[in-house]
């Protein structure tokens, strides 16, 4: 009997689409300090973003009605991003990386809430302020605002080696999932569902078919769509 050959063309770039993601509250906007002397240095650049995750936004095709796989087709494809959705794997692993960007934040709230208290007492001195209180203020506000960057940017990189890392556990559960119903169909290849892809048949899809093999290896059932 001729081996199977399975060709999964999968995008895991993590800062181009990652396959999991997790959100973050919004910055905090920063409040403008109080007008300082012009010989003083400018204050540093607002933080960025506290544990930032692109969310993925799915191609847009037109939809199609679902239908029978052709009987005979060697190639077929997958839709990934909806196994991950859509799979008990899948949203486990979703969940575990929320909760790891929800606890950064968590972590680094202290810091955003002291860096804008300092920023009000700054504001709201004006005039009243003595020179040597204000340049106290302002530089405090500069190391404040240099120390909650680096702790955003330490739990940026957190977050996205915890994605990569289960990223990567995910897809060695699911290449062999995919190559058993690959097998049992037939097929010579099985290719990934990208933007790039324009149109594809309905009928060659076995995403369906992979979650539900996925969803036993893993000893769970996913529930039919209504």
């Amino acid at each position: 009997m001729k081996s199977v050959l399975t060709t999964v063309a999968l995008s895991l770039t993590l800062t181009a689409t990652p396959l999991f993601a997790g959100t973050s509250p919004q910055e905090t906007d920063q409040k403008p300090a109080a007008e300082k002397p012009a010989a003083e240095k400018p204050a540093a650049e607002p933080p960025q973003q506290p544990v930032e995750a692109p969310a993925i936004e799915p191609p847009v095709r037109p939809s199609q009605p679902p239908r029978p796989f052709p009987e005979g087709s060697k190639v077929a494809y997958v839709d990934v991003q909806a196994i991950v959705s859509e799979s008990a794997e899948g949203k486990a692993a979703s969940g575990q990386i929320q909760s790891f960007a929800d606890k950064m934040n968590t972590q680094l709230q202290p810091k955003t809430k002291s860096l804008q208290d300092t920023e009000q007492k700054l504001e709201q001195g004006g005039s009243v302020l003595s020179e040597e209180v204000r340049a106290q203020l302002q530089r405090s506000v500069e190391q404040q605002r240099v120390e909650l960057q680096r702790a955003q940017q330490d739990a940026q990189r957190e977050l996205q080696q915890l994605n990569a890392d289960i990223q990567q556990k995910f897809i060695q559960k699911l290449l062999p999932v995919i190559g058993k119903v690959a097998q049992q169909k037939g097929l010579h290849f099985v290719l990934s569902l990208t933007p790039d892809v324009l149109f594809a048949d309905s009928g060659l899809n076995i995403t369906p078919d992979v979650i539900k093999a996925l969803d036993a290896a893993a000893g769970t059932n996913t529930p039919p769509k209504k």
